[in-house]
């Protein structure tokens, strides 16, 4: 019986599966449709001109050289633009497919009730590119995996948003559980244990709560600073915590900020997040830049796409973080496949020219540096420092006061990052800048007096500007 476009197209998948990463399948091959098959030939039906033209470069061969096996004899593989889609101005390459959407709403139930929907197969430690900011996170996470509840219990990662946290913890889950099946995970953001207890509150049910966190054997929690402030959930956090610790039980935490300070976090919890190993990720360096968008590029088979020049340009131009060099890169080919142009750094510029700090550009920076230096200027004056003392090291509280408030200022007014907040008073981190702006913000609520001098200030700025 001859088989129909369709069931080819379909045991051809299949074969792929077995050869290429779930990615790369996901990414390139599902998204083309069965056409027409003639024993011989068959003639799938692709998104854009774009798809046709990569499948055709990089899987094409590797289809043809699956037939024999997958369907018996060879076939030629034939590529074409789906008529009714060359009128879209959307690329559908870049859509989560339907099964795609499906695959992450249903968990993946293991032995043990070990639960992996939230793993991201490919945050591991072989796709984990490391460099100076993050080589002792790195090293932290290794050792952790090779010996879970033992070496460094708990391992507390902080730093930005996008640069690797998440990755480093779901890589050590994804580690244990690849020596040992059985390993039963828990996998959540603060946010959902907060849900989970008032839900279980609600419910009267806090003991099937607490018997299910504590009978984990690998707690992995995102975004811990979340817990500040919420007396509740900080009490069955505790205990939770405890329990673990006491059992052996391996602890990994994330956060933007170091556990000292995490706004309005209880001592108790504060001085167990220190127990083990706290590990900051900061912002990579130009060569690490580059080195993550060659590690993207292998991974996605796009070394012969995107040309080495593009990507030295984009690590040169994007530097907040990981997300942002990953978008970039999605953006870029969505943006060559629209325009049907290759990929160059002439295009590159166009695509991203939302994100990339070009030459067109140094008038609005120096700009915003003069107006950080008038916000620098007023502050002084109120609060009778000077301008060189808001930029030192020096952390007495007659300067730590007006720095905090020029760095709100700066934040509220001028929209900048975190990192160009902390370069501008003497090199701060992130978590300092951070800490700063929520000072400013809760003594602004409790003081009338101090609200009104930082408005003053504000409005002596903007009439300035």
């Amino acid at each position: 019986m001859s088989l129909s476009a369709t069931d080819a197209w379909s045991r051809l998948l299949d074969r792929a599966r077995t050869e290429l990463s779930d990615h790369i399948v996901e990414t390139w091959l599902v998204p083309l449709q069965a056409a027409e098959y003639s024993g011989e030939e068959l003639v799938l039906n692709a998104p854009d001109q774009f798809s046709v033209e990569w499948n055709e470069r990089r899987h094409s061969a590797l289809l043809e050289s699956y037939a024999p096996v997958a369907l018996g004899h060879p076939v030629k593989i034939a590529l074409r633009v789906q008529q009714e889609r060359l009128q879209r101005s959307q690329m559908d390459l870049f859509v989560p497919q339907k099964g795609q959407e499906q695959a992450t709403l249903e968990p993946e139930k293991q032995p043990n009730n070990v639960t992996l929907s939230s793993l991201n197969d490919r945050y591991t430690f072989d796709t984990f590119v490391i460099g100076k900011s993050n080589d002792l996170a790195a090293a932290a996470a290794m050792a952790v995996s090779q010996a879970p509840g033992k070496t460094y219990n708990p391992l507390f990662f902080y730093g930005p948003t996008g640069l690797g946290k998440t990755h480093l913890m779901q890589a050590i889950a994804q580690e244990i559980v690849r020596k040992n099946p059985q390993t039963r995970v828990t996998y959540i953001t603060t946010e959902q244990f907060t849900n989970d207890v008032i839900t279980s509150i609600g419910k009267g049910a806090m003991h099937d709560f607490r018997r299910r966190y504590r009978e984990t054997d690998l707690f992995l929690v995102d975004d811990v600073h979340f817990i500040g402030g919420k007396n509740s959930t900080q009490e069955e956090f505790f205990h939770t915590f405890n329990a673990l610790y006491e059992a052996g039980r391996q602890i990994v935490l994330t956060s933007d900020r170091p556990p000292s300070e995490i706004s309005k976090l209880e001592a108790r919890l504060a001085s167990r997040f220190a127990w083990g190993m706290v590990a900051d990720i900061g912002q990579p360096d130009l060569e690490h830049r580059i080195a993550i968008l060659r590690r993207k590029a292998q991974m996605d088979h796009l070394e012969h796409t995107i040309p080495d020049d593009v990507l030295h340009f984009i690590a040169d131009h994007v530097q907040s973080n990981v997300r942002e060099l990953e978008g970039s890169i999605i953006k870029l080919l969505a943006y060559a496949s629209l325009k049907h142009r290759v990929v160059t750094v002439d295009l590159a510029r166009e695509a991203l020219r939302d994100k990339i700090r070009t030459s067109e550009g140094a008038p609005m920076r120096s700009e915003r540096q003069d107006r950080m230096g008038v916000i620098q200027q007023r502050v002084a004056t109120e609060w009778g420092v000077t301008v060189e003392g808001l930029q030192s090291k020096t952390r007495t509280k007659t300067l730590t006061i007006p720095r905090q408030v020029a760095m709100y200022l700066a934040r509220e007014i001028l929209g900048l990052q975190l990192v160009e907040i902390g370069q501008a008073f003497g090199g701060r981190d992130h978590s300092t800048v951070i800490h700063s702006l929520e000072r400013v913000a809760e003594t602004m609520k409790e003081s009338a007096e101090f609200r009104g001098r930082v408005e003053r200030v504000r409005e002596t700025v903007r009439h300035s500007s």
